[in-house]
């Protein structure tokens, strides 16, 4: 019998190819896509060298650019958070994630706003900027839009800032350097994610679960003062933020909770304000470590008055916090209930 001659394979025709990752771009400006002009650094509104930049990323992914605004985000305010919050929200559901450009300067009070206005995301959005404008030789641009798209695809809902291959959750991201880049820290939280010779690590542990509807609750109050306590301080000052209308506070004290009451005593007007319907959140100067008013004399008597305590909050949670739970209700006691709730990573209770 004639033995067979064995096949040879056929060729392959043709690879498989990995559908490219459908992710929303909405880009706001800052300096990543800054230019040069006769007055310094300004946002183009074409994007400076940031389609370019765009470009290197490959084919990869499969981007819709919505260009929301073109600012310096010096003057990013509340209006702009909202704006950004109804895109992602009308928009986020025909992507796998969301990328949004945005100067460094305040993107952690915007992730933090967003952080609480977007409930039950079911995807990834991400920050990232850069400290160097996209057509700068040596720009940081390319490797922070690398992390945030990377990000993006992740598939770990949640409001991030990608920067210097670090993720950190938007409500726990402090910027802490004007020009070095590595800008932002993760304060009282390590990051929820490294970029490194392994590629994108993930500590998913760490991203808190998204529970609830998709829901858009972005009304926000805008009559909210910050304030850092200084050795000396006129108790009249406080009295003052009653007579201005203003409907919350968050006062920075000292070390783990304290304020003076000798001399010049600023418990009283601090209680006045409480009876008087003002929300005063107290947190500490101290970067690092939570606050525990319960510790100390001093600030015993804060918690006597009827502040509401921040414990290891950033200033720029607290902030947008308090602004966004007085856009929701104007009753203190929920006001309370909302600070003692953790939404989104922002606080570790006791």
């Amino acid at each position: 019998m004639r033995r067979r001659k064995p096949r040879k394979p056929k060729a392959i025709l043709f690879e498989r190819t990995v559908e490219p990752m459908k992710i929303l771009l909405i880009t706001t400006g800052g300096t990543i896509a800054a230019v040069t002009t006769p007055e310094g650094l300004a946002p183009d509104e074409r994007g400076g060298a940031l389609p370019q930049a765009l470009r290197m990323l490959g084919g990869r992914y499969q981007i819709e650019h919505v260009p929301l605004f073109s600012m310096d985000s010096a003057n990013m305010q509340p209006e702009e958070w909202r704006e950004i919050a109804r895109c992602v929200f009308e928009r986020s559901a025909l992507y796998e994630g969301v990328v949004i450009t945005h100067g460094t300067d305040t993107m952690a009070y915007t992730a933090s706003a967003l952080s609480f206005m977007l409930r039950g995301l079911s995807v990834p959005v991400v920050l990232t900027g850069s400290q160097l404008p996209a057509s700068h030789l040596l720009t940081d641009a390319v490797e922070n839009l690398r992390c945030a798209f990377a990000m993006a695809a992740s598939g770990a809902p949640g409001v991030f800032i990608a920067f210097d291959r670090l993720i950190m959750l938007g409500c726990r991201a402090v910027k802490v350097r004007t020009t070095g880049f590595r800008a932002f820290e993760s304060v009282n939280m390590p990051p929820v994610g490294v970029v490194d010779g392994e590629g994108l690590t993930l500590r998913r542990d760490l991203i808190p679960r998204q529970t609830g509807p998709f829901a858009l609750k972005s009304d926000l109050c805008n009559d909210v003062f910050l304030l850092k306590l200084t050795p000396g301080f006129q108790p009249e000052f406080l009295t003052g933020l009653g007579a201005m209308h203003y409907r919350g506070v968050v006062i920075e004290a000292f070390g783990a909770g304290g304020l003076h009451f000798i001399r010049r005593n600023l418990v009283e007007p601090l209680e006045m304000l409480v009876k008087g319907g003002m929300a005063v959140a107290v947190s500490s100067q101290c970067l690092y470590e939570r606050s525990d008013f319960s510790l100390y004399q001093t600030g015993r008597k804060a918690l006597d008055a009827g502040v509401i305590q921040c414990y290891d909050m950033t200033t720029e949670a607290a902030v947008t916090k308090l602004k966004w739970a007085l856009g929701q209700t104007g009753d203190l006691n929920e006001v309370r209930r909302m600070f003692a709730t953790n939404y989104a990573g922002e606080v570790t209770l006791p």
